[in-house]
């Protein structure tokens, strides 16, 4: 999936659970966004990599792209890690949801994801899409649409003035 993707599914994810949590959409959506980069890390072409060049080189070196930073492992790192360096529930559900999102997001292309990294199996959906193509644009569409739908819910509820 492209960044752009990404992000919508960060934001789409993440204000859906800001609605059925009650947490803050606003933090939610941030971390979110965050999360739903992070993982793609790994690739020096992405968004996160073109802003961390050398760190994206040496993961992409090191365990190559679309393995570790798209495992389960990574989610209970960065979760750890979250939780030792920035204790807030919110922000921790927001970066968590985002990467989740990510890793299904990338479950549905013909590329597929290491999700038991360090175990040689590739997750993939039994339908599957090309990055860039049409019915990935279809899947932006309708990410938006479940955007502006939770986004509403989750600000109405949240008590931010509409």
């Amino acid at each position: 999936m492209t960044g752009k993707t990404h992000i919508l599914g960060g934001i789409a994810a993440s204000l859906a659970v800001a609605h059925t949590a009650n947490e803050n959409p606003l933090i939610m959506v941030g971390a979110g966004i965050a999360g739903a980069l992070l993982p793609d890390i790994c690739h020096s072409g992405s968004m996160i990599g073109k802003r961390f060049p050398i760190l994206s080189r040496i993961i992409n070196l090191i365990f190559g792209h679309r393995t570790f930073t798209h495992s389960l492992l990574f989610l209970v790192l960065a979760s750890f890690l979250i939780d030792r360096f920035f204790p807030n529930d919110v922000l921790k559900y927001g970066l968590l949801t985002g990467m989740i999102s990510h890793y299904i997001l990338d479950m549905g292309t013909k590329r597929g994801i290491k999700l038991f990294f360090p175990l040689n199996l590739t997750v993939r959906f039994p339908l599957t899409i090309r990055t860039g193509s049409k019915v990935e644009n279809l899947i932006f569409s309708i990410l938006t649409l479940v955007s502006f739908y939770f986004g509403y819910q989750a600000l109405s509820w949240y008590g931010v003035g509409l």
